[in-house]
C-alpha cells in the first residue's frame, strides 16, 4: 500500500500478527529461536523448493518416489520447526529428540525411494518383511505427530479413528466389515498409492507446492503488495470505501494463499483499522476481512489447494476448474460487496479523502506487476498443465522482481525465499498426507458406499435433506480440519451420496469443496473471524455471526448449483446463463439487503423477509421463479422511496 494508505492503517506491531497467527492457526506456531539451527532448516527447505521446480522442469518421478521425497523432507523440516507444545515455540534451538525424529521421518520416507524396486514388485509378490513392517509402522506414526503439530489434534483424531476402524472392523456394531492385520494394513497404507501416498500427496508434490511457493515470491518480492494498492485505489473513494477496498484486495490476496486465517491477518493488519476509522464497528470489520479472506480459496485463477485435488478427482482438469469455478466465486464476492455496501449507506460511512489513497496514475506505471499473474492464466487456458504454467509464473515474478529496487531481493533473500515456500507448504503437506490415511481406510475397507447410504436413509430419500445434512457435515469437519484435508474426506464419504441422485461430478464436488471452505467462519468455531476479531478488538462470536451474514451467498449458491448446474456450466447455452448471471447478481443484491436491513432506506422486519425471499428467487436460475422475485424487489423498493418522501426521510443516494 501506498505510505499514505499504511499511515491511515495503523497497522499492528508484526508481534502482534505473530501471536494472533499462533493462537488461531496452528500452522504457524513455529520455533523462533533456531539459532544455528537455522542454517539447517534453511538448507532442508531450499533442497525441498529446488527439487519441486526440478521436477517440474524435468518432469516428476515415479508416484510413490516424487511423493516418498516430497512427504519426508518436509516432515524433517516439520519436527524442526515446530514444538510439541505451541508453548515451547519461543525456546532456543531444538530438542536432541526433534532432531532424532526429523531424520527418522527422513529415513522412513527415504527408505521407499531407495528400495523402490523392491518395494513395487519383490515385496508384493512375495510379502513385506518385518522391517518393511516396522519402517511402515514408524512412518504412519511420524505422519500423525508431524500433522498435530502443524495442524492440530482433530485431524490426527480422525485418522486414528480410520486406523481402529481398520483393525476392528469385525467388532464395530455399525459399518462393520472383515478387518486387516495390522502388518497388512500398515504396508497397504505407507507404501501403496493408494493412501498416504495417494492423490492428494501426488498433487501436492507436483501442482499445489508450486503454486504456493508462486504466492510467496509475489509477497517477499511485494509485487502482491500492488493487489492492495490496486484494490484501494480503485474503490477507496466510495462510500464505505475501506470495507469495500478490504473486500476487493483480500479476493485478489486470497488468489495466492490458501489459508483464511493466514490471509485475514496479514491483509486485516492494513484493513481493518482503516475500515474502523472510518466508522465500521469492530466486529464488522473483522467480518468483513474474514468473510473476504475465506472467500480467496475460491477465487479463480489460483484457488486453493483442494481445487488441485478436486481436478484428480473429478477428471475435469484444471483449466477447466478454474472457468467452472467463476460465475460462483463472482457471485460470492458480489454478495459480500453489496453487504458491505448497504452497510456503510445504514451507518452513512463515506469513503477515504483521495489523498489518503494511492494514485491511479501511479498504480498505471506499475501495471506490468499483474504480468505474472497474467501468465498463469494465459497458459492454463491455452491448455498448459499447471505446473508448467506455476513454473512460467514463478520465473516472470522473480524476472520482474529485478526490474525495480523495491521489488528485487538479494542473494540472501533469494535463498530465504526458498525456504519461506518450503514453509508455506508444510501444513499442506502433512493435511493431504493424514487425509491419505482416512481415504486409504475408506477405499479399502469399502467405508465411502456405506455411509453414503446411510445419509441416504437418513435423509429419508429426500433430497434436499441429504443437501442439508451433508452440509452440516462439511461444516462440522472443517471446524477441525484444513480446507484441504475436509475435501479429501468430504468428497470421499459425502459426495457419492449426491451423485446417487443424479448430481453431475462437478456439482457434487463443488457443493463439499464450498461448505468445507465456509467453515472457517461459521460460529462457533470460525477461526478466520476469531483471527479477524483478535485485530479488531471485538467480539470473535459477533464477528463470526456478521461474516456469515456477509457471506451468505456462500451458503445459497451451493444449493442452486446442485439443483440447476447451468452456473457451473454443465449443459449451459449462452442466453439461459447470461440471464441467469444476471437474475443472480440482483438476487444477491436483495439477499444482502434484506440481511444486512437497509435497501432504498433502513428496511423494517417485514421488508427484510420480503427482500430475502425475492433474493432467493432471482438466485434461481429459472426465469418463471426469478421474474416475481424481481417484481417483489422492485415493490419493496418503490414503496421504501414511497414511505421515506411521506415521511421526509432521506433516501439513499
Amino acid at each position: 500500500m501506498s505510505e499514505s494508505a499504511g499511515r491511515v492503517a495503523g497497522q499492528p506491531p508484526e508481534g502482534r500478527q505473530r501471536e494472533l497467527l499462533r493462537k488461531y492457526s496452528a500452522e504457524t506456531a513455529y520455533r523462533t529461536r533456531l539459532g544455528k539451527w537455522g542454517w539447517i532448516t534453511l538448507a532442508i527447505g531450499a533442497v525441498l523448493t529446488i527439487f519441486q521446480l526440478y521436477t517440474a522442469f524435468r518432469g516428476p518421478y515415479p508416484s510413490l518416489i516424487q511423493g516418498a521425497f516430497h512427504l519426508g523432507t518436509a516432515l524433517g523440516l516439520i519436527f524442526l520447526l515446530y514444538p510439541a507444545r505451541k508453548a515451547w515455540a519461543d525456546r532456543a534451538g531444538v530438542p536432541f529428540y526433534d532432531a532424532v525424529l526429523a531424520v527418522a521421518a527422513m529415513g522412513c520416507n527415504y527408505y521407499i525411494v531407495f528400495n523402490y524396486e523392491y518395494l513395487v514388485t519383490e515385496a508384493i509378490v512375495f510379502g513385506f518383511t518385518t522391517v518393511d513392517v516396522l519402517i511402515a509402522s514408524a512412518g504412519i506414526i511420524l505422519v500423525l505427530e508431524a500433522t498435530r503439530r502443524c495442524i492440530g489434534l482433530p485431524i490426527v483424531l480422525i485418522a486414528v479413528a480410520a486406523l481402529l476402524y481398520g483393525l476392528f472392523g469385525p467388532y464395530i456394531p455399525i459399518f462393520a466389515h472383515a478387518g486387516f492385520s495390522w502388518p497388512r494394513l500398515s504396508t497397504n497404507i505407507f507404501y501403496s498409492s493408494a493412501a498416504i501416498f495417494g492423490t492428494p500427496i501426488q498433487v501436492s508434490s507436483t501442482f499445489i507446492y508450486l503454486f504456493l511457493f508462486f504466492g510467496v515470491v509475489l509477497m517477499k518480492t511485494r509485487i502482491g503488495q500492488f493487489f492492495t494498492d490496486l484494490a484501494f485505489g480503485a474503490t477507496g473513494r466510495f462510500t464505505g470505501g475501506t470495507a469495500k477496498a478490504a473486500v476487493t484486495a483480500s479476493g485478489l490476496q486470497g488468489m495466492v494463499s490458501g489459508s483464511s486465517v493466514a490471509n485475514t491477518v496479514t491483509s486485516g493488519a492494513f484493513t481493518i483499522p482503516m475500515m474502523k476509522r472510518a466508522g465500521f464497528r469492530p466486529e464488522f470489520a473483522a467480518a468483513s476481512e474474514a468473510s473476504a479472506s475465506t472467500g480467496g480459496q475460491i477465487m479463480p485463477p489460483l484457488m486453493g489447494a483442494a481445487a488441485f485435488i478436486m481436478a484428480e478427482y473429478t477428471g475435469v482438469p484444471y483449466n477447466e476448474i478454474i472457468i467452472i469455478a467463476f460465475i460462483p466465486a463472482v457471485l460470492y464476492f458480489s454478495g459480500v460487496f453489496m453487504g458491505v455496501h448497504f452497510t456503510a449507506k445504514r451507518e452513512g460511512i463515506l469513503g477515504l479523502p483521495r489523498e489518503q489513497l494511492p494514485a491511479l496514475a501511479g498504480l498505471l506505471k506499475r501495471i506490468d506487476l499483474l504480468l505474472p499473474l497474467a501468465v498463469i492464466i494465459g497458459l492454463l487456458l491455452a491448455g498448459r498443465t499447471p505446473s508448467s504454467a506455476a513454473l512460467y509464473g514463478i520465473g516472470t515474478a522473480l524476472a520482474l522482481s529485478f526490474l525495480r529496487r523495491d521489488t528485487r531481493l538479494s542473494p540472501k533473500e533469494l535463498l530465504k525465499l526458498l525456504e519461506d515456500g518450503a514453509r508455506t507448504a508444510l501444513p499442506v503437506i502433512a493435511a493431504c498426507a493424514s487425509a491419505g490415511i482416512v481415504v486409504g481406510i475408506v477405499t479399502t475397507t469399502g467405508l465411502g458406499a456405506i455411509v453414503a447410504g446411510g445419509l441416504l436413509e437418513l435423509a429419508l430419500g429426500q433430497f434436499f435433506l441429504l443437501m442439508f445434512f451433508t452440509m452440516i457435515a462439511c461444516i462440522i469437519l472443517g471446524m477441525g480440519l484444513p480446507t484441504t484435508a475436509n475435501y479429501v474426506v468430504t468428497a470421499t464419504i459425502a459426495a457419492p451420496a449426491l451423485l446417487e441422485f443424479g448430481v453431475p461430478v462437478i456439482a457434487a464436488h463443488f457443493f463439499v469443496f464450498y461448505f468445507g471452505i465456509v467453515a472457517d467462519i461459521t460460529p462457533p468455531v470460525c477461526l478466520a473471524a476469531y483471527a479477524g476479531a483478535g485485530l479488531a478488538g471485538a467480539n470473535p462470536l459477533k464477528s463470526g455471526v456478521n461474516a456469515v451474514k456477509l457471506a451468505i451467498a456462500a451458503f445459497i449458491i451451493p444449493y442452486i448449483f446442485v439443483t440447476n448446474p447451468m452456473l457451473l456450466l454443465v449443459d449451459a447455452e449462452p442466453f439461459p446463463l447470461a440471464l441467469a448471471i444476471v437474475t443472480a447478481l440482483v438476487g444477491m443484491g436483495a439477499i444482502s439487503a434484506g440481511v444486512v436491513g437497509y435497501f432504498v432506506r433502513r428496511a423494517n422486519f417485514l421488508e427484510r423477509l420480503l427482500l430475502v425471499a425475492a433474493g432467493l428467487m432471482l438466485v434461481y436460475p429459472e426465469i418463471f421463479v426469478s421474474l416475481p422475485g424481481l417484481a417483489l424487489m422492485v415493490a419493496v423498493g418503490v414503496f421504501q422511496y414511497v414511505r421515506g418522501r411521506v415521511g421526509k426521510e432521506p433516501a439513499a443516494s
